[in-house]
């Protein structure tokens, strides 16, 4: 197990969960959002970047959740929010401030042009490897435009 533990609570450290999460897969049955506690989870498949590049390093994927809270509003476009059982892939995890205080969207962006956007009081984020890793099929490839 990678057993990668981040904290985010400004926007560099969201960057650099991140890159962290680029390219993760997951389903629409493993996002969560209680808006009571104000608390968003997305468990998702993520490709281990930091081992993507150790020479005789099969690619690897583990199971890793994504926690976001102080959400008091959520939207999204681009996908089906009724099939739970469709496969999306994160592209990267980006705020935007509001104004000078510390509140803002957290926006999800997903491949396809789809996105989830957080409306939030400040960045405070959480990402965990919760599994061991497995050999991924292939390294993600984004082909240069």
């Amino acid at each position: 197990m990678s057993g990668l533990k981040l904290m985010a609570l400004d926007g560099e450290d969201l960057s650099v969960i991140s890159t962290h999460m680029q390219d993760s897969v997951f389903k629409l049955k493993d996002v969560s959002l209680d808006l009571r506690s104000g608390q968003f989870l997305l468990s998702a498949n993520r490709f281990v970047w930091e081992n993507a590049t150790r020479k005789g390093q099969s690619p690897e994927r583990c199971r890793s959740v994504l926690a976001l809270k102080r959400v008091g509003h959520a939207r999204s476009h681009g996908f089906d929010r009724n099939d739970k059982e469709q496969v999306l892939s994160l592209l990267a995890v980006r705020f935007t401030q509001n104004g000078e205080g510390p509140d803002g969207t957290i926006e999800l962006v997903l491949s396809g042009g789809g996105a989830i956007a957080l409306d939030v009081e400040c960045i405070e984020a959480q990402m965990a490897d919760v599994s061991g890793g497995w050999e991924a099929a292939s390294k993600p490839h984004h082909p240069e435009d």
